[in-house]
C-alpha cells in the first residue's frame, strides 16, 4: 500500500536521466594535484556523505554521492579507486534477515488528475544487512550517525541493535563487530580525506520537534536520548580525536562545517499561518474558543500569569491566513486550576512547522468528530512545531559546533568548507550553475530531494564543487569542477 507524504505539488520540474560529467581536458599537465596526495582518498560522516537523499539510501544515490563525484574528479591529478558500500537496488529500504526495517525512498507520483505527489515507492528492497559486505570502503558515510557515534565501537554490531547500541548501515559495511567507523577508516592509512559530520547533533532533535533534551554540560553520551543535542565540549573532543586520527599518517583533508536548520525545505516550506478560514468560518471558531480565551483574563485577575502571556496565548481567528494552534510547554501550566487551559497559543514567523504536518493541518483528528480540525481547533503537539526557544537551543549548539570545526581546521592545517553560508545563499536567491539556478524551495528548487533534508544529486554536486573551490585554494590545486546541471534533481514513478 502506497503511503502519502506531504504536500501535493502544483508543478514540478522532473527529471529520470542519469547524470553524465562534462569531459575536461585531459591534456599532460593541465590538471595539478598541487601540494595534495589524491591516491587514497577516504570520506567520513553521516547520511550527507553516504549520498542519502529522498528519504533512504539508493543505488543511484551512492553512485552520485558527493565523494563519489569527489573522486572522479580526483583521477585527474592523481586520484585512485574509490569503493562504497553500494546497497542492491533503488528502492532503498533495508532488510534484517528478511524483515524490512527502513522504509523506501520517496518519489512523485503523478495522479490521474493531474496531481504531483510524494509518496514511498512501493516494492521490497533486497538489500539484507546480515549480509554483510567485505571492505574496506572509502565511503564511510554512515546514515544517522552522530559524532560520538564515529569513535564507538561495536555501532556496526547486529546485536546490538535492538538496545539502539548500532546502526543497520555500519553493521553491513563494518570490517568486525567491535569496529568504530573512525578505526575502519583511519585503518586504510588515507592520503587525503573529507570529513563531513556533526548534523545529526542537532537535526534530529530540530526533526523531532524538540523532542529531546538540549545535553549541554553532560559530558557523557552514553545517556543521551535519540533525539538529544550533543554537548559542544563532547563535540570539540570527539572531533579532535577524528582529525588526529585521519592524520596521524601525514593525510591531508577537507573539513566542512554545519549549515542551520531554519534554512532547509524540512522547516521552510509550512506556514506557521497555513489555515485560510473565510469571515463566518472565522467567527464560528473565535465563538469556540471564547470560554478558554475567557479562563486565560481569570487566571490573570488571580495573578496566575501577565497580561503579556494573556496575549501570546489569546486564539483569535480572522477572514484570511491564520496562524496554526501549537501546544507550547514553555507557558505556565494552568490545567491544575482548570483542565480546558491547555498550554495553547497561536504560533508566529518566529515558530517552524515540519514539513509533515502537512499532511495532517486541516484533517480530523477524530474522524466522527466534524469540529475536530488539526491546527484550528485541535492544536499541533509539542513534536509538530519548533518553537522559538527550540530553536535557540539548536542555533547554539549549531554555532558552537561551527566555532569549533573552525578553529580545528586551522590547527591542523585542512580545507574548510562554509556549507552554512551556501545554504544561506541557496535559501535567499539560489545558486546559478552554467544553464540553469537551484533554491531551497521544497521540490521545485532542485537543491534538496522529496525528505526536504538531504540534497538531491544536483544538490551534492554544488556542494562538490564548493569542496572543490576549497581545496584548490588551500592546497594549490587545479582539480577540475563539475556541471550541477547534468544530475537529476527528483524522480517520478
Amino acid at each position: 500500500m502506497k503511503k502519502l507524504l506531504y504536500i501535493s505539488i502544483a508543478a514540478i520540474a522532473l527529471t529520470s536521466c542519469q547524470p553524465e560529467f562534462n569531459d575536461p581536458v585531459d591534456e599532460q599537465g593541465f590538471y595539478s594535484s598541487g601540494d595534495a596526495d589524491f591516491s587514497n582518498f577516504v570520506a567520513v560522516g553521516n547520511s550527507l556523505t553516504a549520498g542519502y537523499a529522498d528519504g533512504a539510501l539508493y543505488l543511484n544515490g551512492q553512485q552520485n554521492s558527493f565523494p563519489s563525484m569527489l573522486a572522479i574528479q580526483f583521477k585527474h591529478v592523481g586520484g585512485g579507486d574509490f569503493t562504497q558500500p553500494l546497497v542492491n537496488d533503488n528502492f532503498g529500504g533495508l532488510l534484517a534477515n528478511g524483515n524490512q526495517i527502513m522504509d523506501n525512498r520517496r518519489v512523485i507520483v503523478l495522479g490521474t488528475d493531474g496531481s504531483q505527489t510524494p509518496e514511498i515507492l512501493d516494492g521490497t528492497p533486497t538489500t539484507d544487512i546480515s549480509n554483510v559486505l567485505e571492505g574496506p570502503f572509502n565511503n564511510m558515510g554512515v546514515p544517522g550517525s552522530k559524532i560520538f557515534h564515529l569513535v564507538a565501537n561495536g555501532y556496526g554490531n547486529i546485536a546490538n541493535l535492538e538496545v539502539g547500541a548500532a546502526n543497520p548501515y555500519f553493521v553491513r559495511m563494518a570490517s568486525t563487530t567491535d569496529a568504530s567507523i573512525i578505526e575502519d577508516a583511519a585503518s586504510q592509512n588515507p592520503t587525503f580525506f573529507s570529513l563531513w559530520i556533526g548534523n545529526n547533533d542537532i537535526l534530529s532533535y530540530a526533526t523531532s520537534g524538540g523532542i529531546g533534551v538540549d545535553q549541554s554540560g553532560n559530558l557523557d553520551p552514553t545517556t543521551y536520548g535519540e533525539n538529544d543535542i550533543t554537548d559542544p565540549n563532547v563535540f570539540a573532543k570527539v572531533y579532535n580525536d577524528l582529525l588526529t586520527a585521519l592524520t596521524n599518517g601525514g593525510a591531508k583533508g577537507v573539513v566542512a562545517n554545519i549549515p542551520n536548520v531554519t534554512t532547509i525545505p524540512y522547516f521552510t516550506t509550512v506556514p506557521y499561518n497555513a489555515i485560510p478560514l473565510d469571515a463566518q468560518t472565522a467567527g464560528v471558531v473565535n465563538q469556540a474558543y471564547a470560554q478558554y480565551n475567557g479562563g486565560l483574563l481569570q487566571a490573570q485577575s488571580f495573578g496566575l500569569i501577565t497580561a503579556e502571556e494573556v496575549a501570546q496565548r489569546t486564539i483569535q481567528f480572522s477572514a484570511g491566513q491564520n496562524a496554526v494552534v501549537i501546544l507550547d510547554e514553555d507557558l505556565t501550566d494552568l490545567t491544575g486550576i482548570n483542565p480546558g487551559l491547555t498550554n495553547m497559543r497561536q504560533a508566529t514567523a518566529e515558530d517552524l512547522l515540519p514539513l509533515t504536518t502537512s499532511s495532517i493541518l486541516g484533517t480530523l483528528a477524530d474522524p466522527n468528530n466534524p469540529q475536530s480540525i488539526i491546527g484550528v481547533a485541535v492544536p499541533l503537539t509539542d513534536g509538530q512545531a519548533l518553537t522559538a526557544t527550540e530553536i535557540e537551543m539548536v542555533t547554539n549548539a549549531q554555532t558552537a559546533y561551527n566555532a569549533t570545526i573552525e578553529a580545528l581546521a586551522t590547527q591542523y592545517d585542512l580545507a574548510f568548507v562554509d556549507v552554512e553560508a551556501l545554504m544561506n545563499q541557496l535559501a535567499n536567491g539560489g545558486i546559478s550553475f552554467d544553464g540553469g539556478n537551484i533554491t531551497n524551495t521544497f521540490a521545485t528548487g532542485g537543491a534538496f530531494s522529496l525528505d526536504g533534508v538531504h540534497p538531491t544529486q544536483r544538490g551534492y554536486a554544488v556542494i562538490a564543487n564548493q569542496i572543490i573551490n576549497a581545496i584548490n585554494e588551500k592546497y594549490n590545486a587545479t582539480i577540475p569542477a563539475l556541471n550541477p546541471g547534468a544530475y537529476p534533481t527528483i524522480f517520478v514513478k
